[in-house]
């Protein structure tokens, strides 16, 4: 990205920040941010490099008809462009979600950067088609980068669909998701038997599961995955209200819960990325702050769910 591109987004968030009221040290520490060291890893079936932090949107980004959390959002989502950020993930389900991104995304600059990711969520295959063609024209681009099958819903239908739109190069990648564990199972039945670029699961460090069995199938073959609930829908950080970081979390660049949280869940080998959702700029910018300094090894990880253990 070139300075001029980067002068030209801290401009225009700089203004979207200002229009909400933000200002002082926390409006200065967005206008000098820097990108520099920031965490990325391959796409197992491309070998194209993600930044380790996306964007969720689901309940946050349903926002359509509230000015004031438009304007908000505007920011975040600036902000997320700002400091590196490239996958934004939606859905369907999620409301007015995927209007609004595709309303903000003509409000910031950075776009040109977008991972654009979505789902379809609907049983058939004409009405799958229709409603993969809708998003498309709410996220107003010309093609989507990630195409997912949201909760295995009519996934034999989809899955046909969606590898001949890559065929077709009407999209980029496929994949599957699930955010319950009831569906575990079939899609590990799912996941052997059957191609994917892309599994979308939950995953977090008071939510293990998936360790057993699902993230060693991703990595045995070559499916990225992407994180869902990171923070167990913010329980994780009622657990450790009032509880101080470990020493030892500098040395790794930690500055906050929610970056040993995005830490420890990024730094699984399975692991792509995972997408946290908030319609506040500075957690989107706490947030971003994983992406950078150093990922903690297997002994650090153990360490981490014990003093999480311990604390929490």
């Amino acid at each position: 990205m070139s300075n001029e591109s980067i002068n030209r987004q801290r401009r225009q968030l700089v203004k979207a920040l200002v229009a909400i009221g933000i200002s002082g040290p926390l409006l200065t520490g967005i206008v000098h941010a820097v990108h520099k060291g920031i965490i990325t890893k391959p796409i197992p079936s491309s070998g194209e490099q993600l930044p380790v932090i996306g964007v969720g949107s689901a309940t946050t980004f349903d926002a359509l008809g509230d000015d004031e959390l438009m304007q908000r959002l505007q920011a975040v989502l600036q902000a997320f462009f700002n400091y590196g950020g490239t996958l934004i993930d939606s859905s369907p389900m999620y409301g007015s979600a995927q209007e609004v991104i595709g309303q903000l995304l003509k409000q910031t600059s950075g776009g040109n950067e977008l991972f654009s990711a979505t789902k379809v969520w609907i049983d058939g295959k004409q009405d799958g088609i229709d409603q993969m063609e809708h998003s498309r024209q709410l996220w107003g681009i010309k093609r989507f980068d990630l195409m997912q099958i949201h909760n295995l819903v009519d996934w034999q239908t989809h899955l046909n669909t969606i590898n001949g739109m890559k065929a077709e190069g009407r999209l980029r990648y496929t994949g599957i998701t699930t955010s319950h564990g009831r569906f575990h199972d079939e899609l590990e039945t799912i996941l052997k038997k059957h191609a994917f670029d892309f599994v979308q699961l939950s995953y977090n460090i008071d939510n293990r599961t998936v360790e057993d069995r699902l993230l060693p199938i991703a990595k045995d073959r070559g499916i990225a995955v992407i994180v869902n609930r990171p923070y167990q829908k913010g329980s994780l950080f009622r657990r450790v209200k009032g509880k101080s970081l470990p020493d030892w979390a500098a040395e790794i660049g930690i500055q906050s819960w929610g970056q040993y949280f995005l830490k420890y869940v990024v730094s699984h080998p399975a692991v792509t990325c995972a997408i946290p959702a908030t319609t506040k700029v500075k957690h989107m910018i706490d947030n971003m702050g994983a992406q950078t300094g150093a990922l903690p090894d297997q002994k650090m990880r153990d360490e981490m769910v014990r003093y999480f253990q311990s604390v929490g």
